[in-house]
Order: C-alpha cells, then structure tokens, then sequence
C-alpha cells in the first residue's frame, strides 16, 4: 500500500511541474509513447548524455576555464618583476592602446597619442645597458614584444624598429657621442627613429646589391638614392641609411637627420596589412651627412647584419604575438557564438581546430623562449634566429587562417579582430627576410654547402 501511495506522490509532484499545454503541444508533434519507451531502456550514461545535449547537465554550474594562449605557463618561468612588467605592459595594451587600434587601422594612419603610453612602461631599448635603459633579459623582453603584438601587430612593428632596429644601430655600431646624443632620447621616446635598408629594386639581395651610393668628400658624405618600406620614416627624428661607400664598396651606415637638404620622404598608400605603420618611399638627392654623423664601427655589411641578427628573434616573438592575439580572440568568439543552441565551442570540429592552433602556438612559444636565452647566453647564430623566423611566420599564418574560419563570416570583421591579425601575418612573412632567404641560412648551416646565388 505505501508503495501505491508512493508512486501517486511521484506522478503528483510531476505533473505539478507540467504544462498541460505545453505537453498537449509537444503531443501533436511527436510520438510520446515511443520517446518514453526509449528513453526507459537507456542506462545511466546515456540518460546523461541526453540531459547534458537538453542543457541540463552539470557542465552549466562549472566556470569557464581561462582564455590563456601560454599553455606551458612559459611567462611563469620569468621572476616576479619581470612578470610584473609583462602583465604590466598587457594591461596598458588592453585598456589604453586596444581600443584606438581599429579607428586608426581604418584610417592607416598612425595614434601617436600611444607614444607616452609606450614610454612610460620603461622598455625602449630593453636588453641595452646604460644611457637610461632598463637593463632587460632578452627573454623578458620578447616576452614585451608578444604582449604587444597580441593587441596590434602595427604597434609592435613601430616598438620594433624604434627599440630595436634603430636603437640598435646606434647602440652596436655607433661612437660614444652618437649613443650619448640620441639614446637617452630615443629610450624616453621623446625622438624617434626609423631604418633604412631596403630599396624599391633590392630586398634579399641587399647583401651585396645596395644601390644607394655614398661619396665622401672632405669630412662630408653626399647620399644618392631610394630606400623603400621604411616604417616610422614620415615622422622620424634620425633615420638609419645604409649606402656603399663608392670608394672602397662596403656598406657604411648613417644618421640621415630630419629635415636634411636632399631628404624626401613619401607615404605609402594603400597597404592591406600594418597599415597603422607609417611605412615611407626616402628619396635622397645629394644629402649632406657630416662625418660625425656616420656610424663609427659600420664598415661592411656584416655590421649591418649584426643589427639583423639581434632584431629578428623580436619578429619571431612578434609572430607568436600575433598568432596569439588570434587565437585568444577566436577562443572567446567560439564559446560565445550559439549555434543549434549551443556554443560552437562545444562542437567536435571547432575544439579540433582550436587544438591544432593551441599546439601550433605552444611550439612557436617554446621555440622562441629558448632562442631568447641563447640570445641571453651570448650564443644566438643566424641560423638559430633565421629558423625560428621562418618557422614561426609559416604557423601564424595557419593560425590566423584557422581563427578566421571558426569564426565564419564574423571573421573578416574588423570589430573582432582577427582580420587585422589574418592580414598583418602577411607582412610578418615577409619582412626581416623571407622565407626562401632565412630557409638557405638555416640550409647552409646544416649541410655545409651555400645554395645562394
């Protein structure tokens, strides 16, 4: 008896919690009886199962895990105040410089309102030491150049040849009153400046096939020629110009200042990637550059490679900032995105994607993190820079492309940002040596033999 009047208390409570009309509705489209009678045969898992693809499972208590492209906790591995500085520069990436980015990207022209922002955080001129810089390793460092990349592959490109290509002359190649006279400035971003290597007609043969000409005469050096792509070049301060001396034929390095009689300087237009970059066509037409003004210790190209060398492991870490960006933005998109009433991120096919960006991602990080510490141990060759370029820019694409496509339509909009990542990873491949060119670096080291010709 008291388990007929249980069963009735049961039927009761469940029909308490049914709407007849509801019921009636549902009635009319499907058999109820089959259903039932199906779903009495399924055991504990598959009732689970059914209840979890209803929305009713458990997973809707438990919090989402983080949006987190370091998946090997690599930025765990610096001390305390350089992880400090690093989510430090995220934050001020995130909430001050993030949302300028598409406004300006549009526009292709350049938020110099950043410039303070950027200087403030004290990591222009990271690893250099002394004339005011912060004295980094070269881990943290790349580290910066990632965070920064992350929001804006453009800005990361501006810090980059301020920081590291044009600094970085000054500071590897120039005398003791070159450093002194633009450093400090340069480290506080109060001046500005911009490198000059490539030309309208010479990209990887600029080695041996520069066509900029330098002629000294007296304690004066006249500089004929074009150089093109040059990135901060319209609003410079000091520009970087590298010409062969047409006396002894080596290449010599000059600071070509703004203003100078015979410098021009035009934008270029209509770019499809980095368009935040102020990249820039110099004409020089018999420039005066006094000798005080040439890079005292450039005399040959080697010395210009020297400055190539110790940027390029940046453009790798850069790579990862922008496959980064992409992927954490494509994360977020997919569990936000409903689908057949659910998230996408919960399908099959779009976790396999996300799995094939995340490793990608993982390998390039650890890739470049030990090739930061080489760099820090004094031990970096071409070869070991040159691989993690050509490896690094091959996957950003494959992630950049992915991120786009679980996106959908969405993905080609620029409010969520992967667009401008898809279309920055282009550049990313190309600049600071191609792949062909850095595949035969690394090709020469290995076999012993130079395939170039």
């Amino acid at each position: 008896m008291a388990s007929v009047f249980s069963k009735i208390k049961q039927a009761y409570q469940l029909f308490k919690h049914i709407d007849i009309e509801k019921f009636e509705h549902l009635a009319s489209k499907v058999d109820l009886g089959a259903v039932m009678e199906n779903v009495s045969h399924m055991d504990d898992v598959q009732l689970a199962g059914l209840m979890k693809m209803l929305g009713k499972g458990s997973h809707k208590d438990k919090p989402l895990p983080p949006i987190e492209g370091d998946f090997y906790h690599l930025g765990h591995a610096l001390t305390p105040e350089e992880r400090t500085l690093q989510l430090k520069v995220r934050e001020v990436m995130e909430t001050e410089i993030k949302p300028l980015i598409n406004e300006y990207w549009l526009k292709a022209e350049f938020p110099f309102e950043i410039i303070p922002m950027l200087a403030k955080l004290n990591i222009c001129g990271g690893t250099y030491q002394g004339y005011g810089c912060p004295g980094l390793s070269h881990t943290v460092e790349g580290m910066i150049a990632m965070e920064i990349a992350r929001v804006d592959t453009s800005v990361c490109t501006f810090f980059g040849v301020q920081s590291g290509l044009a600094m970085g002359s000054i500071y590897l190649l120039g005398s003791e009153a070159q450093k002194q006279e633009w450093l400090p400035a340069m480290q506080q971003m109060t001046k500005i400046g911009a490198f000059g290597l490539t030309e309208p007609e010479v990209g990887s043969a600029v080695a041996a096939g520069l066509t900029m000409q330098a002629k000294r005469n007296g304690d004066t050096w006249v500089l004929n020629g074009q150089k093109k792509w040059i990135g901060n070049s319209t609003f410079a301060d000091v520009i970087i110009i590298w010409a062969k001396d047409v006396g002894d034929g080596q290449v010599k390095g000059f600071l070509v200042r703004k203003g100078s009689p015979g410098l021009a300087v035009k934008k270029i237009e209509d770019k499809m990637a980095l368009r935040i970059v102020q990249n820039g066509i110099i004409t020089l037409t018999n420039c005066e550059v006094v000798e005080s003004d040439r890079l005292a210790n450039a005399n040959s190209y080697k010395d210009t490679a020297s400055v190539l060398r110790m940027t390029r492991a940046g453009v790798a870490w850069q790579a990862v900032g922008c496959a980064r960006g992409a992927y954490e933005s494509a994360l977020k998109y997919t569990r936000e995105r409903k689908q057949f009433g659910r998230p996408i991120a919960s399908f099959q096919l779009i976790q396999n994607h996300l799995v094939e960006m995340l490793t990608n991602l993982t390998a390039m990080q650890t890739m470049v993190f030990r090739l930061s510490q080489l760099q820090q141990e004094g031990k970096i060759t071409d070869e070991h820079a040159s691989l993690a370029k050509v490896f690094c820019s091959l996957r950003t694409r494959d992630i950049v492309s992915k991120a786009r496509e679980v996106m959908g339509g969405n993905g080609i909009l620029l409010e969520h940002d992967v667009a401008r990542f898809v279309a920055d990873a282009e550049a990313i491949y190309s600049y600071e040596g191609t792949k062909e060119i850095n595949t035969l670096i690394v090709g020469r080291a290995i076999t012993g033999s130079s395939a170039f010709v």
